[in-house]
């Protein structure tokens, strides 16, 4: 359970069994919100779980389970710790447990009704002149048999889950599974033992519906066993994420800060026991068990699985390495810095399996028709009942063909018709795409992420950090009279010297590469987009661009024009005098690299028929070479964090460009710096979030610090709706279609019972193709 910081709601997950169709969603959400204090609750048919928003003051997840458990729905709160051993391996064990439940309900069910089916179609066919009576056949009363037991053991959990329903007055898909198979049952008995009483002559053998009993019930069972399978693959792909947690580690012994490895002793230790701050050995060949930072030794590290990046990363000492990623070559020592569900895996599963509990409107409109479905459904039999009665009178059928024909109607519309399809339409597809994004480092916050990324049009690109490396380097230093390089990085490396943002990082490092003293600070105040007004001693020094010395005084920054339109960055140090006067000491010149691929990625979406723009607070030159250098379309440049987000809604509503018409913008920044503006864009991409990753802004979030993974969400995002569509129209369409075609009489219960196992294979099926799309 997680409380959020202000103490007034908190969130749960719920484990549940027994659901199986999307009437089911609609029953337990309605539970749990009936619960006094439960804000929202969003049920994920595919994974068996709810999640829940509540009031902490007013219930708790134990209550609300035991509301879902009395609608009929056995509940329990769910072990939410990430990457909780037990929590794996007791969701893993009830999926196999309900797999193999229906693997042999559905083996019993094929052994019980095939051979007599089989039987029954070569009697058939080799004597069909003959048409002895059915009770005097012993086919007859092998079919009885074998219907009877099959009715019992097979249908015995169709018809539990049906009688827990109906004693909470309400229904689900099992209600019309076991309406279904009861009248094909008992239609047939009561005309067998009818014939053998001698009230009547019964219809011809193959007008009994025995074996379609047991044959519906049996595909109906092998139906569901495939869904669960196909349930199982559909979540492989998270279950792999958590597995790469290694459950031990190798801790140093003692706290001592000793580098003779020789005197350095490890032991074996669960990971889980782990704190932050200890110092864990990595050899070749091992998973690093939790997150931290070298402290000693070099090696190249596989980070695949989690960041999306194909080749291995060299990690050396002062570089972070992530939990659960493999270590190729060399020998690690490494400081935790991070443990439990503070770890980037944890986080990465934790994102992803909320991502899975969202819905959107088209699930919504689904969950509402399928709450009406099965009620529905019952109505239709019941008028397709009287309609064929109706016929039979106006035709002047004899009492045992308007049976039969009564009865072969309505077990087809109550066996053909399905709400499953209708529950597992968009988070089947969901937990695919998501999965997939996921093993890609591409995590996806919610439904409405991969909404908005497939109707992206625009993708703006901050520059520090998205298109570059993020770790700018001083290259020059242009000292003015008067001013040595000294003393303009000494004011300079001293008034950011507590700043986090790259370029201050850079000036600081310098310094320190350099032996330059960093002096205490005395005053210190920040302007976003502009720099830094501090006071180092008894001098007041400005460090920063044109706008903060336009905001001080008229003193302009002096450089070269080269270098001014060479693509680097220019800090200009200034002193104030005490009058207020600036007096330009000189110019530090920071220069930040490509990536590699910034170019290739830019091109990409291009491909893919996106517009790009270049929006950053750098100067117009060095924005200009970026822009040139990658291919981007149009470039905004000089623009602080806070006007970001209104350059966004400019072209959000086509006033950026005259002539423009609206865009679907997606903003790609770091996170942090461009938080403003990735909240005002239409889709947020979050890039390069490391380890933290889950307090990064953004609807999508990429581990990895390739701008690769903007056009990879993009495609996924597209892919993944697609399916959705795809299966939401089969839905839909299956039962608008099938259950007139049923209600006519076109259709035999067999075929009925088949096609309703179909429609849900089919609808896993085709989620399942997601995992085939390739996004690099």
């Amino acid at each position: 359970m997680r409380n959020a910081s202000d103490g007034s709601i908190a969130t749960a997950t719920i484990d549940i069994s027994g659901m199986n169709c999307a009437s089911c969603v609609a029953h337990v959400e309605k539970s749990a919100r009936s619960v006094a204090g439960v804000r929202d609750c969003r049920v994920n048919l595919a994974t068996g779980r709810a999640s829940i928003e509540f009031d902490p003051s007013k219930t708790n997840p134990g209550q609300v389970a035991g509301a879902i458990a009395e609608g009929g729905y056995p509940a329990t709160p769910a072990d939410t710790t990430p990457l909780s051993a037990d929590s794996q391996k007791q969701r893993i064990g009830r999926q196999a447990k309900e797999a193999s439940s229906w693997l042999w309900r559905a083996a019993i069910g094929v052994a019980l009704w095939l051979p007599v089916e089989l039987l029954h179609w070569l009697r058939m066919l080799t004597h069909s002149h003959v048409h002895a009576l059915a009770q005097a056949d012993w086919l007859g009363w092998a079919a009885l048999v074998s219907s009877t037991i099959a009715l019992i053991y097979v249908g015995g959990k169709f018809y539990a889950s049906a009688w827990a329903a109906l004693k909470h007055k309400t229904s689900n898909m099992d209600t019309l599974i076991a309406m279904g198979a009861s009248v094909a049952y008992f239609y047939s008995l009561t005309f067998f033992v009818g014939g053998l009483a001698g009230a009547w002559r019964p219809p011809m053998g193959h007008e009994l519906y025995f074996m379609e009993a047991s044959g519906l019930l049996a595909l109906i069972s092998l139906g569901h066993w495939l869904e669960a399978r196909a349930r199982q693959s559909a979540g492989r792909a998270i279950r792999e994420l958590m597995n790469l947690a290694p459950a031990t580690a190798l801790r140093l012994k003692s706290a001592s800060a000793a580098t003779d490895h020789q005197q350095e002793s490890f032991e074996q230790v669960p990971a889980t026991s782990l704190e932050i701050g200890v110092r864990i050995l990595v050899r070749p060949g091992d998973r690093i068990a939790a997150d931290g930072v070298v402290i000693e030794g070099r090696s190249s590290v596989d980070q695949s699985m989690i960041s999306g990046e194909p080749l291995p990363v060299l990690r050396a000492p002062g570089d972070e390495v992530i939990g659960g990623t493999f270590n190729h070559d060399g020998r690690l020592i490494v400081r935790v810095t991070k443990v439990g569900q503070d770890t980037a895996l944890a986080q990465i599963v934790k994102l992803v399996e909320n991502a899975q509990t969202s819905k959107p409107p088209a699930q919504k409109l689904a969950d509402r028709v399928a709450s009406i479905f099965v009620p529905t459904v019952l109505c239709i039999a019941l008028i397709t009942a009287i309609g064929w009665f109706a016929w039979a009178h106006g035709h002047h059928w004899s009492a045992g063909q308007t049976a039969a024909a009564m009865a072969k109607a309505v077990c087809s519309v109550l066996i053909i018709a399905c709400p499953c399809a209708l529950g597992l339409a968009v988070p089947a597809a969901v937990m695919v795409g998501t999965g997939l994004g996921a093993r890609h480092g591409i995590l996806i916050r919610d439904i409405d992420a991969i909404q908005n990324a497939e109707r992206v049009n625009t993708v703006v690109l901050d520059k520090t950090g998205t298109l570059t490396r993020g770790k700018p380097v001083v290259s020059d230093i242009i000292a003015l009279d008067g001013a040595s390089d000294q003393q303009i990085l000494n004011l300079a490396a001293s008034a950011e010297q507590y700043s986090s943002h790259p370029l201050a990082q850079a000036i600081v490092n310098r310094a320190r590469e350099l032996g330059v003293a960093i002096s205490p600070l005395e005053e210190f105040n920040t302007y976003a987009g502009e720099g830094v007004a501090a006071k180092v001693g008894a001098t007041n020094v400005l460090i920063g661009n044109n706008d903060l010395l336009s905001r001080f005084g008229d003193g302009q920054p002096i450089s070269s024009p080269a270098q001014a339109d060479s693509g680097s960055t220019l800090v200009t140090v200034a002193r104030r005098s005490g009058d207020g006067k600036l007096q330009p000491l000189g110019t530090i010149v920071i220069a930040d690299q490509l990536k590699e691929d910034s170019a290739d990625a830019v091109a990409r979406l291009h491909a893919m028929g996106l517009k790009t723009m270049l929006l950053t607070g750098d100067h117009a030159g060095a924005a200009a070479k970026v822009a040139k250098e990658v291919g981007i379309d149009a470039v905004r440049a000089q623009v602080k964090p806070d006007g970001k987000a209104a350059v966004i809604r400019e072209i959000q509503n086509g006033s950026s460009e005259p002539n423009s018409r609206k865009m679907v913008v997606a903003m790609v920044g770091d996170g942090i710096n461009d938080a403003p503006a990735l909240a005002a864009a239409d889709l947020g991409i979050a890039i390069g979030g490391g380890s933290d990753v889950a307090r990064e802004t953004g609807g999508i979030v990429l581990v990895g610090g390739s701008l690769k993974g903007v056009a990879a969400s993009i495609l996924l995002s597209r892919a993944t709706m697609r399916t959705i569509r795809q299966n939401l129209f089969w839905a839909f369409i299956y039962n608008v279609l099938a259950i007139p075609f049923a209600a006519v009489g076109l259709v035999n219960p067999i075929v009925a019972a088949a096609a309703m196992a179909l429609s849900d294979v089919t609808v896993i099926g085709n989620a399942l193709l997601l995992r085939r799309k390739k996004l690099g």
